[in-house]
């Protein structure tokens, strides 16, 4: 027993000693050469492209005269945008008077021309719902029990029944 112990633990020992030294053994410089030579993607040079690319974008973007654009476009016919603005801020002035219309007068010049009452309506709604409470206000037990004095059909007697019937029936 002892023997096989002692073996496990030393193929154990081995085996931790080799193994770290394949994984090291990898050489990524002629792994990208051979990736290199099969047409895959060369990083490297994509990196510098897009280095060499943002050096350009932030040399035009330095060298652009927006005022210039503005007065180039403006000659060519384009949206004064400025004047769009001055226009825009006299219309607020227009709704300053919108502001100041009477609803009121409006409404009674309205009602004069046969138009809806709305005011008028909200009054017949809310006195249908003053109706609505009369009628959740009526006893049914007591309704009941008056139908079946004149002799109406028992519902509660006939579901009864029924109940007694499906039960016969499944037995």
């Amino acid at each position: 027993m002892k023997r096989i112990a002692l073996a496990l633990t030393a193929l154990t020992a081995v085996t931790i000693a080799i193994a770290p030294a394949s994984y090291a053994a990898v050489d990524f410089d002629e792994l990208r050469q051979e990736n290199l030579d099969k047409d895959a993607v060369n990083f490297d040079e994509l990196r510098r492209e897009n280095l060499d690319k943002d050096a350009v974008e932030t040399i035009q973007v330095k060298a652009i005269d927006f005022d210039e654009l503005r007065r180039e476009n403006l000659d060519k016919d384009a949206v004064d945008f400025d004047e769009l603005r001055r226009e825009n801020l006299g219309k607020d002035a227009v709704y300053e008077v919108v502001a100041a219309v009477d609803f009121d007068e409006l409404r009674r010049e309205n009602l004069d021309k046969d138009a809806v009452n709305f005011d008028e309506l909200r009054r017949e709604n809310l006195d249908k719902d003053a109706i609505y409470e009369v009628v959740a206000a009526v006893d049914f037990d007591e309704l009941r029990r008056e139908n079946l004095d004149k002799d109406a059909v028992d519902f509660d007697e006939l579901r009864r029944e029924n109940l007694e019937k499906d039960a016969i029936a499944t037995v």
